[in-house]
């Protein structure tokens, strides 16, 4: 294992790093995207029916494509960081297999609750909502054992679990705004008050991790909390809070506004968390880097040979733009209030 930066002007020295950014990129596209429909599968447990069917309806169109991101990034981390790829997914194995069985569920239930009878359609929401619940803590334990470097013990187990626990809130939160932007009516109010409550829950889970954060990985407390560095730094944790406070006067101001038929300001909710997601993922990425496994696996020592990465360096710039392209076509389609669901 090396242990010191390459020539970054020789192709083993930036491939790993522009690799290593798009993976960042398709994995931060998977939790935003696929993050609010998660949420929104989680919040159905909550909603009447009719209800239901109309929160599947937002996202019916974009949640399948959605993970497409996902399999773009830990497809980067199988091709161009195998040792790394074979660590994580090992040292995870049972995390990421719950992951795996969440989403199959979600994905059989999408598809069977609009063909069975009547008097099983419960069951298939039922299965959706504990496959996007299983899914989502499972991303959010994963998540807290890369940021800990795989902290062993009762710390490592409990911070892994705050860190799920709060990524399901997020998610929630998330699809709350979403639920905001595209339904109407006795919905559009209740995924208001379903905001106010998520948002309290991931606020809490931020102090939770920021408290657990010195027991599990004093490289990276010493990262934020040494100076120069917490000078330096204090604009992330002051920018989110003052996105979270942004997100708490919307929320109290919307129920007004859209009883007089206004829907000025509906899309700062979802807008601000997306901020607050971008804001954690600088955050990740200053706290890991150059380390794809902390104090173990640089991005240097997981990558393949220069030769492998110019080839997958040509599907890259091939396959990226398509995604892209695609992502903005389908929303730009689907975009509007959501209607009523019909096949």
């Amino acid at each position: 294992m090396v242990n010191v930066i390459p020539d970054l002007s020789t192709a083993a020295g930036w491939m790993p790093i522009f690799f290593l950014g798009v993976m960042g990129l398709a994995m931060l596209a998977y939790v935003i995207l696929d993050g609010y429909d998660l949420g929104v599968g989680v919040l159905m447990s909550r909603a009447d029916e009719m209800q239901k069917d109309t929160m599947i309806a937002t996202i019916g169109p974009f949640w399948d494509a959605n993970e497409t991101w996902l399999v773009l990034g830990v497809g980067i981390l199988l091709t161009v960081f195998p040792v790394a790829h074979g660590f994580i997914l090992g040292t995870l194995y049972l995390p990421v297999a719950a992951m795996l069985l969440g989403l199959v569920l979600r994905g059989v239930a999408f598809d069977f609750r609009v063909k069975a009878h009547a008097d099983h359609k419960g069951l298939w929401n039922r299965a959706f909502f504990l496959g996007s619940l299983t899914a989502s803590w499972a991303q959010g334990y994963m998540l807290g054992g890369v940021v800990s470097g795989f902290t062993p013990g009762g710390w490592g187990v409990a911070f892994n679990g705050v860190v799920g626990c709060t990524l399901v809130t997020a998610y929630c939160l998330l699809g709350s705004g979403w639920l905001i932007i595209k339904t109407e009516g006795t919905l559009q109010l209740k995924a208001i008050r379903w905001a106010r409550y998520s948002l309290i829950l991931t606020s809490l889970g931020f102090v939770g991790i920021t408290t657990l954060t010195p027991f599990v990985s004093n490289s990276i407390f010493a990262k934020w909390f040494s100076f120069p560095n917490l000078v330096l730094l204090m604009p992330i944790p002051a920018a989110t809070i003052v996105l979270l406070w942004i997100i708490w006067r919307s929320l109290a101001r919307l129920p007004v506004r859209l009883s007089n038929g206004n829907e000025y300001g509906a899309w700062v909710p979802f807008g601000s968390t997306v901020g607050i997601f971008f804001l954690a993922f600088y955050g990740l990425a200053y706290s890991l880097f150059p380390w794809l496994v902390i104090k173990k696996i640089t991005i240097w020592d997981a990558a393949t040979s220069p030769a492998a990465m110019e080839v997958i360096l040509i599907g890259s710039v091939i396959v990226l733009p398509l995604i892209v392209c695609y992502t903005v076509f389908s929303y730009r389609v689907f975009w509007g209030k959501s209607t009523a669901l019909t096949y």
